[in-house]
């Protein structure tokens, strides 16, 4: 095993160090007029231009010259003394799965292709009016169905290190453009580990809030099962919670949302977790199939957190992990499997759609109303144990993945570990476990394997309490020899 970064293999042009500050820092630069919003956005769009035909993050690139006159404006409302918000002159991509007003969201699917929404989602806006300048969307899978960025649309996402692997997925677009510093910041969203799996692949951190936290909407039902959800990645925790800040809060549109209790990015300032118990769920008893050298790399990278005051226990819950995969399965079909539906009705876009899509949309025609409803309460079962076990454990952790990055042009795994994977996500069986219990988990880096492929570590904390994850992610930040993301200059 390795605790050095590996070099990328995109071969990198000199960068500024304007692409290398953190989204923290950059912001306050550009506040302080150190930096020009024109400055900032046009080195972007140069590192973009060098590097992205290299890897495919970054889709629907805005022109730059409509970029630099938001720039502009935004440089002339700073000096004329004008209000600004905490994104104010970022530039920013939004994931393709997110709609973005006059600017065409594609969900990856030929379908789509050409479609250019009329409203934003409620986290864009927010975006929008922190005063983030929208450069264009990050690369996903067609319609985020599993860990593997590539559709027909704009074609595979490279990972950051090596372009022969996967960068992950559904989030892997946003991932890659985070670790080559394309953009400062990055939103993601998760549901079967979205934005977990591709920053584990990238080192990247990504955290996947409570449920409710960030409002869905208004592409998103109002009463859904609450099980996909948006939230921040970034090269640090800290930009993280930047990013976070900005999406989070109550909706009057979306009921299940709800208002923090306080700033995120505060909340790490006033100091880092030292210390509490966290529960080591490894493979949980040998139920989930493992690559060799995951489990080995994730608990050196628990040893990490010994160093600040944590007791790290081994645990393994009396659980029917299979029973609580198969009502995954089922919830899952039940919200995104019935909206593929509509589209698998239709003969013509029924040809359109990906084997994994046509596999969803005939699962949700076989669902039965006794099936999902078995299916909510083995959900709830499973979030009542997991409130029993927060009652002696500050965290949980997993790994972040059951499988190394592999290799691109592989569709998805179908075997790990010399076990058959029976569906496009079984592979990713470790990240439901968190999405059940809708509570907050952070992906944080946990080293490389001798090969230099990436992995990363989930940690899981009790329902709502989102700070308390942040600060312990921040900790064991600051314990990591090697730096986050994949440029040569960071």
């Amino acid at each position: 095993m390795s605790s050095s970064r590996p070099a990328s293999r995109h071969a990198v042009p000199p960068a500024g160090a304007i692409c290398g500050l953190s989204a923290v820092d950059l912001a306050a630069a550009i506040r302080e007029r150190r930096l020009s919003v024109r400055e900032v956005v046009t080195a972007f769009l140069d590192r973009i231009e060098a590097l992205n035909p290299k890897v495919n993050a970054i889709v629907s690139l805005r022109d730059r010259a409509d970029l630099l006159v938001e720039a502009d404006a935004a440089d002339s409302h700073l000096a004329a003394g004008g209000k600004t918000g905490s994104l104010f002159g970022l530039p920013i991509a939004i994931k393709d799965l997110a709609q973005t007003k006059g600017l065409k969201t594609t969900f990856g699917s030929p379908i789509f292709a050409d479609f250019v929404p009329e409203a934003d989602e409620y986290f864009v806006e927010r975006m929008r009016k922190a005063g983030a300048i929208v450069i264009g969307k990050t690369n996903v899978p067609e319609f985020g169905l599993g860990s593997n960025t590539y559709n027909p649309v704009f074609g595979p996402t490279l990972n950051a290190f090596d372009p022969a692997w996967t960068a992950g997925g559904s989030s892997g677009g946003a991932a890659v453009a985070l670790a080559l510093d394309l953009v400062p910041l990055a939103d993601g969203s998760d549901f079967g580990g979205s934005l977990r799996n591709p920053g584990a692949y990238n080192n990247v951190f990504g955290f996947r809030p409570s449920q409710g936290l960030v409002p869905g909407g208004p592409g998103f039902e109002v009463f859904h099962a609450q099980m996909g959800v948006e939230g921040p990645m970034g090269r640090s925790v800290r930009d993280m919670a930047l990013l976070l800040d900005v999406q989070a809060g109550y909706h009057p549109q979306a009921p299940l949302s709800y208002d923090p209790q306080r700033s995120f990015l505060e909340g790490i300032g006033d100091g880092m977790a030292t210390g509490g118990k966290i529960g080591w769920l490894a493979d949980l008893g040998g139920h989930l199939p493992m690559e060799d050298g995951v489990l080995d790399l994730c608990a050196a990278a628990l040893q990490r957190f010994s160093g600040i005051g944590f007791e790290v226990e081994p645990l393994l819950p009396d659980v029917d992990f299979e029973a609580l995969w198969q009502a995954f399965v089922t919830l899952r079909q039940s919200s995104s499997g019935c909206g593929l539906k509509l589209l698998y009705d239709d003969p013509a876009k029924r040809l359109l759609l990906k084997p994994e899509a046509v596999w969803e949309a005939e699962g949700a025609a076989r669902l039965s109303a006794p099936q999902i409803h078995a299916a909510a309460m083995q959900r709830t079962a499973w979030h009542r144990t997991l409130l029993a076990l927060f009652e002696r454990y500050d965290l949980l952790a997993l790994p972040t993945a059951q499988v190394f990055p592999f290799e691109v042009s592989t569709h998805w795994p179908r075997q790990v570990a010399g076990r058959a994977m029976d569906s496009y996500h079984r592979w990713m069986q470790v990240t439901a476990f968190a999405t059940l219990g809708g509570c907050p988990v952070a992906n944080v880096p946990a080293g490389f394997d001798a090969r230099g492929r990436p992995m990363g570590m989930q940690l899981i904390g009790r329902p709502r309490g989102d700070l308390a994850v942040l600060r312990a992610a921040a900790a064991y930040e600051a314990t990591l020899p090697w730096k986050t993301g994949a440029s040569p200059e960071s």
